[in-house]
């Protein structure tokens, strides 16, 4: 492999919670939580992955692949969003390696099925996807439990 064409990205997202659930979050329903607002299904950590691959592939970002312009998109599922992705940045000739994700928040407690999201989110990117959670100690808005916001790196090997 020539080490030369591995590129990373680095994504972001924050969401704040509705007033009733379920919260669709890395890849997953969770019928405990409070809906995440977002013009998809408001999967911060799905936007956030998203956001880190197309940064190292340079291909823009989760706004314009997927934008509040795009009327297709309204109530998306995060997992579709994700395989769309993967379709397109394959297609361009990038190899996804794999993807890092942190979620902060308060709820939902996602060591409980993180197994699942991991499984969830790389079958529908097709490369491996490792999920971590942390709170950020009663701190701005996701320690008052305002919403959540996820950090994603991304590794991808250009063509």
């Amino acid at each position: 492999m020539n080490i030369s064409k591995l590129r990373t990205g680095v994504g972001v997202d924050a969401h704040k919670f509705g007033e009733s659930g379920p919260c669709a979050l890395a890849g997953l329903q969770w019928p405990e939580t409070p809906r995440l607002l977002g013009h998809s299904d408001g999967d911060a950590a799905v936007h956030a992955l998203c956001d880190a691959v197309l940064s190292a592939c340079q291909l823009g970002d989760v706004g314009s692949f997927f934008g509040v312009d795009k009327p297709d998109m309204v109530g998306a599922s995060g997992v579709a969003m994700i395989s769309a992705l993967r379709d397109f940045v394959t297609a361009k000739g990038f190899v996804i390696n794999n993807v890092s994700l942190q979620i902060v928040g308060n709820q939902p407690k996602i060591t409980l099925r993180r197994d699942e999201a991991q499984k969830v989110l790389s079958d529908a990117l097709g490369a491996p996807v490792s999920v971590a959670a942390t709170t950020s100690d009663e701190m701005g808005f996701t320690g008052r439990g305002e919403g959540i916001y996820v950090i994603a790196n991304a590794l991808v090997l250009a063509p």
